[in-house]
């Protein structure tokens, strides 16, 4: 798209067109522009302070009026800024424009808030490391958040050369691609170089998140995704084969084949935040046999007519698969119920007639009346 086809205020963002800036966003912004302040998009935040690229080159402007109680509308790496003009001081973020997506989870187990990892992201690079044992759990965690946010999940096999065996790979490879229904699963070597080139076809041209555990190798992708090294690379521990934290900020790059990378520090928790569609997009093929069973509530455990126990029984579906899905779902609703009341009043009325029918299937059981 040429910027001839922009308006008015595209001269002076036609600059932006590398890091993803298009028509819907110059119509946004197009109010800011009439008060002369300048888009650009945040490729780091630090301390109270964000990193912008505008047309007239990365500045640094002051966040404090994007800072408010709530944490999921604080400004973070991808957003579209709207900035001082050149001669404030000090320069300030007066705003962002509304998100398209944004990957989000929640800050820990016990707390309800969530955590924007990055925004306006069309890929999920969700980088696993061949150099320790597969977490297939994990990646479904990493998949669950990735649909959820709007962004399109794809999982790199990092570290690919540490699998010397083609037939050990294929079967790696397999087993992810049966974990991830409807997502590319690409095994790479960014030390090798192999894969690479096929990953950065795939994530060109749109904004890119890469995600994963320390020791993913997530930096030695951007660097390779990037064409330079432009993060710092270390070697994982000798002692228990974990990986440090070399990124410790999210930052924003312009790719070499085009679009933009998002890099993150490693992740130690994964933990969902409102993302039943997501888990549910994941888990396809249960969903899916869910829909086939006698009765529409279901639990999948005793019920006559049930798709997904006859599915089970006949090796269509594997009871890890099955575990999995329950143990997010119920993970996610309970955060879900910190957060809600009318979702929590739900829940206790789903657990009393559960337990109610607990009771009964007792006293049946023992031949006492109901």
């Amino acid at each position: 798209m040429s910027s001839s086809s922009f308006t008015s205020s595209s001269s002076l963002s036609s600059s932006l067109l590398p890091y993803g800036w298009d028509t819907g966003w110059d119509a946004e912004f197009a109010p800011y522009a009439e008060q002369g302040l300048l888009p650009g998009r945040v490729v780091r935040v630090d301390r109270g302070q964000c990193d912008v690229v505008t047309a007239d080159g990365v500045v640094r402007a002051d966040t404090e009026f994007v800072v408010p109680r709530d944490p999921m509308k604080v400004i973070c790496t991808g957003d579209w800024a709207v900035v001082d003009p050149e001669g404030a001081d000090p320069r300030y973020v007066r705003a962002y424009l509304p998100r398209r997506t944004a990957f989000v989870r929640s800050t820990s187990s016990k707390r309800s808030e969530g955590q924007i990892l990055a925004a306006n992201v069309d890929h999920a690079i969700i980088a696993v490391s061949l150099a320790a044992e597969l977490d297939l759990g994990r990646v479904e965690r990493f998949l669950a958040l990735a649909w959820e946010s709007g962004a399109q999940p794809v999982v790199v096999l990092s570290k690919a050369d540490l699998v010397p065996d083609p037939l050990g790979l294929s079967y790696l490879v397999s087993d992810v691609e049966n974990t991830a229904p409807g997502v590319q699963v690409l095994p790479v070597s960014a030390r090798d170089g192999d894969g690479v080139d096929v990953l950065r076809s795939v994530v060109a041209g749109g904004t890119s998140v890469l995600l994963g555990a320390s020791g993913a190798g997530k930096s030695t992708l951007a660097n390779a995704l990037v064409g330079a090294d432009v993060m710092e690379v270390q070697a994982v521990r000798d002692i228990d084969g974990k990986g440090r934290h070399t990124t410790t900020t999210r930052n924003l790059f312009v790719l070499d084949g085009g679009g933009v990378l998002i890099d993150t520090p490693g992740l130690r928790g994964v933990g969902l935040y409102d993302a039943e569609s997501g888990v549910e997009q994941v888990f396809a093929e249960i969903t899916e046999l869910a829909e086939q069973c006698r009765f529409h509530d279901c639990a999948h455990e005793a019920e006559p007519g049930c798709a997904v126990a006859a599915a089970l029984a006949d090796g269509r579906l594997h009871q890890r698969r099955l575990d999995s899905y329950r143990k997010l779902l119920r993970e996610n609703r309970r955060l879900v119920a910190r957060a809600d009341a009318r979702v929590r009043g739900e829940l206790r009325r789903e657990w009393k007639a559960r337990g109610a029918q607990g009771r009964a299937a007792v006293r049946l059981k023992q031949g006492r009346p109901l």
